[in-house]
């Protein structure tokens, strides 16, 4: 399984300082059955710790499947938004079907073109 992240979310991790090694223990956890929400389509929220914990740290919306390839998507803080609305969901929803039906072809120019990045 390999982790990337949309360079909407790759822009705004940075910005908020979630490094590579955060996404990849969201990832761990979720393998591990520990979501905080599966929003349906493959489409799941996750929270990333913050310093004072995930409580108050940041919300994840990644596309999911089980033994394939995982991409974080968007993000959010909770003091910003509570949840996505049902327009956006159905957008995340059509963008994680997209997403995971690339093969390593379409990855590897997709990764060329900047849209993604893989997680190291």
């Amino acid at each position: 399984m390999r982790i990337f992240k949309s360079k909407w979310f790759m822009k705004w991790a940075n910005k908020q300082g979630i490094d590579d090694r955060s996404l990849k223990m969201a990832v761990e956890e979720i393998n591990a059955g520990l979501v905080d929400a599966d929003l349906g389509g493959n489409v799941v929220k996750k929270r990333v710790a913050q310093n004072q914990g995930k409580r108050s740290g940041f919300r994840t919306i990644l596309a999911f499947k089980a033994g394939e390839n995982v991409f974080f998507i968007y993000g959010f803080t909770k003091n910003v938004r509570a949840n996505v609305d049902a327009r956006e969901l159905k957008a995340l929803k059509q963008l994680a079907k997209m997403l995971l039906s690339y093969n390593d072809v379409q990855l590897r120019r997709a990764i060329e073109a900047g849209g993604i990045e893989e997680v190291m």
